[in-house]
């Protein structure tokens, strides 16, 4: 794909109108829609007042003059999507991800979601500084988010800085077995982050795949004369993803510690998850946009730019990953659906042009996400309107502990509120989409469904085409500590305690011939 022209550029400049009127102080009555919610769908209207839903049910009625009122017959009224799992303006391989909080969040509100969840990366392993960097990057934000941090070394130094973050309102650290010599955790600072978290009530998140391997993969799949975009899928097969995702699991089972695995690409990582779940372990597995919808064919394109477009890790895999991991999310063995939005212009891929390995990662899903998920579960019937509230919005809302504030269509929620017309079709382009990048993953991609407005905290933000957005008008959301996940775990059993089983022939420590009553010679090391 060619990049983007100085008229398309112009285009998308124009596109970015504000739309008359003041929203941000008016009520809103939408009116004759069907609102599906993750429990239940039902006919109502929605009144909208003060950033909050006011009332839900039917024949409202507005009760003040200047109402707007929104005609929603025969569309979905939802919450709006929540991503969990982004990256704008972040450092990465030594490019910047093209997408700020600008670009990003309105790339997002054209497409229906209305708050997501950014990874702040720590400066130089210094995670306060890392939320200080995140901080004026989110400057320019125009909608809600929120933070997970990663961890990147270990020390005392890290320990009560998670602490401090977790004050500030981030309950979620994210550690990498990935990026080795950059990011990359080896097994004992996971562990003691695992422990971390949970003294804290934070989720523990990973990105499973095995370090070294990858390492070793890339360099004997380079060293094999393979150095363009089907390098990347060739080096890091899914038994990889696999491994760590058991490992992690087991791990975490080891501290007792609940367990967040983010993009999940592979069958094998699905599986893995699955099994823990079937032992009553408390993981959570989440997919992405890309892997539900697209697949690794498109790294063999002869075009280096299409192919580089497609290079993010895990891996985009093969049709049957695919067809496995959709048939996990409407199982319910995987548990919500993000992106892993990371963007690099095709200028930045190219950087790897003869080095797979130094291709920046990443692919767009931001605005794309809701109508993707709609188009491969909802159209095909393999889930309802209902599910795919849960898996876009409602799941990560509970998960990180910020429902019902998020989340729901229900009186005291805030409000953020989208209209998706069922019978809508468009097809996503590059042309048309609001990303800062010149290039997209879903190129002519068709969808029957479409989001026609999206209203954050009470502001008609996006509706009919057009904008109304103010840099700087964003919001961060606090996530607090000690959410659904660790809701009664301090009545299970620690699992120290099976390190120490009294009971198991005859008890411990074993007393033996010679020892010394009360002597400090057996066990000091259990």
């Amino acid at each position: 794909m060619t990049p983007r022209t100085p008229v398309l550029l112009l285009g998308r400049c124009l596109a970015l109108l504000l739309l008359t009127g003041a929203a941000s102080g008016e009520d809103i009555l939408i009116r004759g829609g069907t609102v599906v919610n993750a429990d239940r769908q039902f006919q109502a209207d929605v009144l909208i007042r003060d950033g909050l839903i006011l009332r839900v049910g039917p024949g409202l009625k507005a009760d003040r003059p200047g109402t707007r009122t929104l005609n929603a017959a025969g569309k979905l009224v939802m919450p709006g999507g929540i991503d969990p799992h982004t990256h704008l303006a972040m450092p990465f391989m030594g490019q910047v991800t093209c997408d700020d909080f600008y670009t990003g969040h309105a790339a997002a509100l054209a497409g229906g979601t209305t708050m997501h969840i950014d990874f702040a990366l720590p400066v130089a392993h210094d995670l306060l500084a890392g939320w200080e960097e995140w901080q004026r990057k989110a400057q320019d934000a125009v909608m809600d988010y929120g933070f997970h941090m990663a961890v990147t070394s270990w020390s005392a130094k890290v320990a009560a800085d998670m602490a401090e973050l977790t004050k500030k309102g981030v309950n979620s650290f994210k550690f990498f077995m990935a990026y080795k010599g950059a990011l990359m955790v080896n097994d004992e600072q996971l562990l003691q982050g695992l422990r971390r978290c949970k003294e804290l009530g934070a989720i523990a998140q990973v990105h499973a795949e095995n370090g070294d391997a990858v390492a070793e993969g890339q360099q004997r799949v380079f060293d094999a004369g393979i150095t363009g975009p089907e390098g990347h899928a060739l080096s890091r097969p899914a038994a990889l993803e696999g491994e760590a995702t058991a490992r992690a699991i087991r791990l975490a089972e080891f501290v007792g510690a609940p367990l967040y695995v983010v993009h999940v690409m592979s069958r094998d990582a699905m599986e893995e998850i699955g099994r823990a779940r079937q032992r009553g372990l408390r993981v959570v597995g989440e997919t992405v946009a890309s892997a539900l919808s697209r697949d690794e064919s498109a790294m063999w394109d002869p075009d280096f730019d299409r192919a580089a477009q497609f290079v993010m890790s895990p891996p985009i895999r093969s049709k049957e990953h695919q067809a496995a991991l959709q048939a996990a999310v409407a199982g319910g063995v995987l548990q919500l659906v993000g992106t892993d939005h990371a963007v690099f212009n095709s200028t930045q891929k190219r950087v790897g042009r003869h080095d797979f390995r130094i291709i920046p990662n990443g692919v767009n899903g931001l605005e794309e996400r809701l109508h993707v998920v709609w188009q491969e579960l909802v159209a095909s019937g393999r889930v309802t309107p209902s599910d795919f509230v849960r898996l876009t919005s409602t799941a990560a809302a509970q998960i990180f502990n910020i429902y019902p504030r998020k989340g729901v269509v229900a009186e005291g929620s805030d409000a953020d509120v989208i209209v998706f017309d069922p019978a809508m079709e468009h097809t996503i382009s590059a042309a048309s989409h609001h990303s800062a990048m010149d290039t997209n993953v879903y190129e002519g991609y068709r969808v029957q469904g479409k989001v026609v407005t999206t209203i954050s905290r009470g502001r008609l933000v996006w509706h009919e085409g057009r904008f109304n957005i103010t840099r700087g008008s964003g919001r961060f959301v606090p996530t607090p500590t000690h959410g659904p996940l660790f809701a009664g775990l301090e009545r299970r059993a620690e699992p120290e305690q099976a390190l120490l089983d009294a009971a198991r022939y005859g008890g411990v420590p074993v007393r033996r011939a010679g020892d010394q009553p009360g002597g400090s010679d057996a066990r000091d090391e259990l």
